[in-house]
């Protein structure tokens, strides 16, 4: 059975009733009497403390009626937190979707992220056509620019008033669901009636209920080619040990994916899963095993690993986001005095490839995903749905509210099948079990 604590509501909020009738033909209507039935598995879900749980959700996709006339309807998009492959191209889904799909002509774009929408900074408003979008998925980045940190939710919908923005689209992460959220909060509070759509962004693929975000397909293929070319540096050398940073302040699936789908690494290190530095079953004494045994070893560290290790208070960003000890530099001083005091020579080949990993244009695959997303959040807001997001879950793109993926962060449950699977690949617990 499903813990009884554990149930949650997936109602999405409407503006009103939708009574305009859609300029889309022949497409696939959803019909909104009969919801998605899936199942969930300890795998997707760490609070289950048993194997599924059956829920019904909202389908996305195009609905015959609508609660907002395009003719008269106006977009504003913006962009939040840090780079991620596949921005541009929620960007361009969403004005092609609006403007060939919907026939609205003006979607505006908010540059430098919340800021934008705060006079005060300056930043200038930019409207968003094909023609200046058809490119842009090429590159990587944002065309409208980011930035972190907290805005004022009244002073954001004074902006979206001004400007008479109907629909607002916030593409970001954890914080900047938050963000909408108080947004749709603030909105409610004025009874207007302005849609607010989320397209959840994180590299590190933990935002809540979120199993799969755009971009983290991309990250993990270049992730690997940082430990492929960690694997040739350690390899080249005697004992050589390669080290290879990857992103992941509270949640290691970039290293754990990239390390499955290399099949070269023997150390893992996550958030989610302590390790100990010193001491039999520490992970000095198994590197030292692993170089006798194999002269060489790979290390895959996420950078929020090993932070209890790193001494020192936990401070946060602007967006509440841990500022990170550095654990690579510790461990890499480490390395350096064991292997002197055990009078065994060691070369040390470190790898951080962040920026470029979360700075490139998307892959095939996330483009695709990419393109549904920004359609699908394009449906929801003129069928007048509101706090909510678009996502896929198992092979269905559903809506889900704001108020779901907001709780908490998604991590890795080291319990699951996953986990094990990242352990086998490795090898790891050979050496530090």
């Amino acid at each position: 059975m499903v813990k009884k604590k554990f149930d949650f509501d997936v109602t999405i909020p409407v503006l009103g009733r939708p009574n305009v009738q859609t300029p889309l033909r022949n497409p696939r209507y959803v019909d909104e009497s009969v919801p998605m039935p899936l199942i969930l598995t300890s795998e997707e879900l760490t609070e289950l403390d048993t194997d599924i749980l059956k829920k019904k959700f909202e389908k996305a996709g195009p609905r015959e009626k609508l609660y907002f006339d395009p003719s008269k309807t106006k977009c504003a998009i913006v962009t939040c937190g840090g780079l991620c492959p596949g921005l541009n191209d929620v960007i361009r889904s969403i004005v092609m979707e609006a403007h060939y799909h919907y026939g609205i002509r003006t979607v505006l774009g908010i540059t430098n992220g919340l800021r934008g929408f705060i006079p005060e900074y300056g930043y200038e408003v930019r409207e968003l056509n094909p023609d200046n979008v058809s490119h842009i998925h090429q590159f990587g980045g944002t065309i409208l620019a980011s930035s972190r940190g907290r805005q004022d939710s009244e002073a954001i919908v004074d902006s979206l008033e001004r400007m008479n923005i109907n629909i607002l689209f916030v593409i970001g992460g954890d914080g900047s669901m938050r963000a909408a959220k108080s947004i749709v909060d603030e909105v409610s509070r004025r009874k207007r009636k302005i849609a607010v759509i989320g397209i959840p962004k994180t590299i590190d693929n933990d935002i809540n209920f979120i199993t799969r975000s755009f971009g983290f397909d991309t990250a993990v293929e270049k992730a690997t080619e940082a430990i492929q070319c960690a694997h040739v540096e350690a390899t080249g050398v005697d004992n050589g040990i390669g080290i290879v940073k990857l992103m992941g302040r509270e949640a290691g699936f970039i290293a754990a994916h990239a390390s499955l789908a290399l099949q070269e690494v023997n150390f893992v290190l996550v958030p989610e899963h302590k390790f100990t530095i010193d001491g039999e079953g520490g992970l000095l004494q198994a590197v030292e095993k692993r170089l006798r045994a194999r002269n060489h070893a790979i290390i895959v560290c996420a950078e929020g690993a090993g932070q209890d290790l790193t001494g020192g208070d936990l401070l946060r960003d602007s967006s509440g986001n841990p500022k990170l000890g550095d654990i690579c530099g510790l461990i890499v001083n480490r390395l350096k005095e064991h292997c002197k005091v055990q009078n065994l020579e060691m070369n040390i080949k470190f790898i951080d490839p962040s920026y470029i990993i979360r700075s490139v244009p998307a892959n095939a695959g996330d483009r695709v995903y990419c393109g549904f997303l920004g359609q699908n959040a394009v449906h929801a807001a003129m069928a007048g749905k509101t706090g909510m997001v678009v996502t896929q879950l198992k092979s269905s793109m559903v809506h889900l509210p704001l108020d779901l993926v907001t709780v908490k962060r998604r991590n890795i449950n080291i319990h699951s099948d996953y986990w094990s699977s990242v352990m086998e690949a490795t090898g790891q617990r050979q050496y530090m079990d």
